[in-house]
């Protein structure tokens, strides 16, 4: 196991600069996520912490020891790819036996001829046997190692490319989105997988994805990445719940969340879509901010009023419990969604005009800039409307 910081790293391809002075630091036996859109870097700062690829500017250490300029197989990690990258003529054995072989067998020993013959090469080649099919086993693929890559389904590849990995018994294992080729039911399987896999061996892991469902579940932080930097490192709970910059919070939860502009009447009091919401904001009267608010944070209401919303329902996603509502809000381009309980609300229906009450505790402040803004009041102050919904 070891830590890993990055401090400062820098890459430009041209003139386009792909990172823009990250800097991470990443503790022994953690578990944590690089989670970015396409293009933002992620891979990028993976593959220069394995020694792919060289960085323009900024330092590595792994486990206290500086690792720029080191060759990857010096650097005591181990990548599994998104193409899980196995060799098709080599067995399921051999594909996960060969870290190991180029690790413990000279150049001669390898020869296929002639390197059985040489010194204590029968012997190490017992022992790798023994660690692949140890490795193989607890993977659960032990019956698949005469196989090769092409006779195997997508779990099962990606299983092997986790083993090939681990029999390596790396400080620190690199993921490059290795469940973006499964399909939806196998992806959500193999995510408790992996999370075991770490739980079990306690071994520092740096995951890269896209994919917020696997951040959010896999990882005991996640580092939100745009446009080559990093925008924010926290518990998946703070990043959904307490986002630092707009962008986080709009890149962070499905359905998205709803950004509404609002001005600022008086102390105490926000003027948005119709409506007059009670919010201690940190900002002078006649100030213009964004009201983030997430679906889940409106309730049914009798009547309009202060502290409701009111539109009327463009569409409605029934999502079994629960009702993604989609309104049309006067003087707001985009619908408002609202998340409701489906036993709560059985006659929706589209055209209606419905009444939202917003629960003012979940409100989200942001400056023109996209800043986040604390509220100077975070409770006792918001006058909430009661709630028909449950919590």
């Amino acid at each position: 196991m070891a830590s890993v910081l990055i401090d400062s790293i820098r890459k430009n391809y041209g003139t386009a600069s792909v990172l823009r002075g990250v800097s991470l630091s990443i503790a022994d036996g953690e578990f944590l996520t690089l989670l970015g859109p396409s293009g933002c870097g992620k891979s990028t700062l993976l593959r220069i912490l394995a020694g792919l690829e060289a960085q323009d500017a900024g330092s590595l250490s792994i486990g206290g020891r500086a690792v720029e300029g080191l060759r990857p197989k010096l650097r005591d990690v181990a990548m599994v790819f998104q193409s899980y990258a196995l060799y098709p003529h080599m067995t399921v054995a051999s594909n996960m036996a060969l870290p190991l072989r180029m690790r413990r067998l000279s150049v001669f020993q390898r020869l296929p001829l002639l390197g059985h013959l040489l010194p204590a090469t029968a012997r190490i080649a017992a022992e790798i046997d023994v660690e692949v099919t140890r490795t193989a086993k607890s993977l659960g693929i032990g019956h698949l190692l005469a196989r090769k890559p092409g006779q195997l389904s997508g779990g099962q590849r990606q299983r092997v490319a986790v083993g090939r990995a681990m029999v390596r018994h790396p400080a620190v294992f690199l993921m490059d989105e290795p469940l973006s080729n499964l399909d939806a039911k196998l992806r959500v399987q193999m995510r408790a997988e992996i999370k075991e896999l770490h739980q079990r061996l306690g071994v520092t892991f740096l995951y890269v994805t896209h994919d917020q469902a696997e951040a959010m579940t896999l990882s005991d932080r996640v580092a939100v990445m745009l446009d080559g930097e990093l925008l924010q490192v926290a518990p998946p709970q703070d990043i959904y719940a307490d986002p630092d910059d707009r962008r986080v919070a709009e890149f962070i939860g499905s359905p998205k969340i709803n950004m509404l502009e609002g001005v600022v009447r008086e102390r105490g009091l926000i003027d948005v879509a119709g409506a007059t919401i009670t919010i201690e904001a940190d900002a002078p009267a006649g100030a213009h901010l964004t009201l983030g608010i997430r679906p889940e944070a409106f309730h049914l209401a009798d009547h309009g009023g202060q502290g409701v919303l009111t539109g009327s329902v463009r569409m409605i996603e029934h999502m079994g419990s629960d009702l993604f509502v989609h309104l049309d809000l006067a003087g707001i381009d985009q619908p408002l969604i609202a998340r409701l309980l489906a036993e709560r609300a059985p006659h929706i229906a589209p055209g209606q005009t419905l009444h939202v009450g917003v629960r003012p505790d979940r409100v989200l402040l942001f400056a023109r800039d996209g800043r986040r803004l604390h509220r100077q009041a975070e409770s006792g102050r918001a006058s909430v409307t009661p709630i028909r919904e449950g919590a």
